[in-house]
């Protein structure tokens, strides 16, 4: 049932917002009573701070595993965890909004802990790019922190445009932007 609560709370919360769903709406919309709400959940706050982990966790675990693959070179852990971003939003898409839209409705602790855990994922990227740099994979000159943050902005802001269903698929998206990543959009 939590996780049919924390599902039903997503789609609730990315079509009317986090401020607007009350748990009033959450039980009714799954026929159950809040009593059965407050069993899994203490407050509405805590059920938005477990889909901010849920989620954050996810691609957390996913990149460690990209970036501990020894047999990838880090041109490939960098293309790897943009696929990761993109392809997440066919699945995790709503959440991803939710995550970025409903994180100032966290409280201060909370939103601590989120961000110290978003901040260890620009940061695993931002090392990819810097040991690319010193392997040769990479332009020496590149300002690792700026194109980790161009990264992120790219990736991160396409849960708002992306459509899964749409003309292209979340692979050929991703390619895109790997290809843009890595060569640029210059003929050279």
């Amino acid at each position: 049932m939590k996780d049919k609560i924390t599902a039903q709370s997503i789609r609730l919360f990315e079509k009317k917002g986090f401020s607007e769903t009350s748990i009033q709406d959450v039980v009714d919309s799954l026929g159950v009573t809040k009593g059965t709400f407050y069993y899994y959940f203490s407050s509405k706050e805590e059920l938005l701070m477990d889909i901010h982990l849920g989620y954050i966790d996810g691609l957390l675990n996913n990149q460690e595993q990209i970036v501990a693959d020894a047999t990838k070179s880090y041109k490939e852990k960098l293309s790897a965890n943009v696929y990761m971003l993109i392809t997440n939003i066919t699945t995790q898409g709503p959440a991803a909004k939710i995550f970025f839209r409903e994180m100032n409705n966290l409280s201060s602790e909370h939103l601590e802990l989120i961000a110290q855990k978003r901040d260890q994922f620009r940061l695993n990227i931002e090392g990819l790019i810097r040991e690319g740099i010193e392997k040769g994979e990479f332009r020496p000159e590149l300002n690792a922190p700026i194109i980790t943050m161009g990264i992120l902005g790219i990736t991160n802001w396409s849960y708002q445009w992306f459509n899964p269903d749409g003309k292209s698929s979340d692979i050929e998206v991703a390619e895109i932007f790997v290809e843009m990543i890595l060569k640029g959009i210059q003929v050279n």
